[in-house]
């Protein structure tokens, strides 16, 4: 709504019947020959103030002049509005732009963590499934851009089965995935079917969050649990910076046909994504 106080201050002296009362201004627009100053829109838009009364036509103008309202890493492209809005929900210890104030134990610096190799195993079970879950949405492609996202490097799930068979060889039991991993999975096939923008808002928090944060806390499990050892989903085929930066692309392209409120639409599904991969998460330390 554009604001009052552009009115000039003379105008609040006025009494509701002498605003009534006034003369509709006479706005002229008459352009010197040649100069191609005005347009035939501007010509209409001309006409069209000057037949509105005069406290009207003051909104008007200042309404069409008001900038543009700018969103954090709007510049950038779309991913970087992502990007700004996934870090303020990450807590100081986690990323220094981080505002979350930590709650759960999954929250804490990754050094203060004591986890278990039975609950890095629901993890990793659960976060295949997960993996499983969004590479079969962009393969099956409910929509014609998410194909735009296929083989991209960044997959996981076979990664994960390499991991999961060599802890298998180790001796241990594979558990099936828990609550957290099935609910996960579930709600991305119905956002991926019903919601496009909450599903690219999930699809990036999960792939570019485990190339990150994700990559650090598998080195600091790695140390404590498995002498040191890097599994296979902590590894790609590939420069990872350019493998990010080519997806980056694809998803600041498909941003590019959203309206406004479908790209706030994405962004505000940031803070449900990252309640349900901290679930997920959790399972390390249980």
């Amino acid at each position: 709504m554009a604001s009052l106080t552009t009115v000039p201050h003379s105008a609040c002296y006025l009494s509701k019947t002498q605003l009534s009362e006034s003369r509709p201004a006479r706005v002229s627009f008459r352009p010197r020959p040649g100069t191609g100053f005005l347009q035939r829109g501007s010509f209409r838009a001309a006409r069209g103030i000057r037949n509105m009364p005069r406290k009207a036509a003051v909104v008007a103008a200042t309404t069409a002049e008001k900038p543009k309202k700018r969103y954090p890493g709007e510049a950038k492209g779309f991913v970087e509005e992502m990007r700004f809005v996934a870090m303020k929900l990450h807590t100081r210890d986690q990323a220094k732009e981080g505002e979350k104030e930590v709650k759960g134990p999954e929250e804490r610096a990754v050094t203060k963590w004591e986890p278990s190799v039975d609950g890095y195993l629901r993890f990793l079970v659960d976060s295949k499934l997960v993996y499983d879950t969004l590479e079969r949405i962009v393969e099956d492609s409910a929509f014609p851009f998410y194909a735009e996202f296929r083989n991209t490097g960044l997959e996981r799930s076979e990664k994960l089965a390499k991991d999961l068979e060599w802890f298998k060889e180790q001796g241990y039991n594979i558990p099936e995935p828990s609550s957290p991993g099935v609910t996960y999975a579930h709600h991305l096939k119905e956002f991926s079917e019903t919601d496009p923008p909450a599903f690219i808002c999930h699809f990036y928090n999960v792939y570019f969050a485990h190339s990150a944060g994700g990559r650090m806390i598998g080195k600091k499990v790695a140390e404590k649990l498995l002498d040191n050892k890097e599994l296979e989903f902590y590894k790609w085929d590939g420069e990872l910076p350019q493998l990010l930066q080519n997806v980056r692309d694809k998803l600041n392209k498909v941003a590019e046909n959203w309206t406004r409120e479908e790209k706030d639409h994405c962004l505000e599904e940031t803070e449900k994504s990252f309640k349900y991969s901290g679930d997920i998460l959790r399972l390390i330390l249980s």
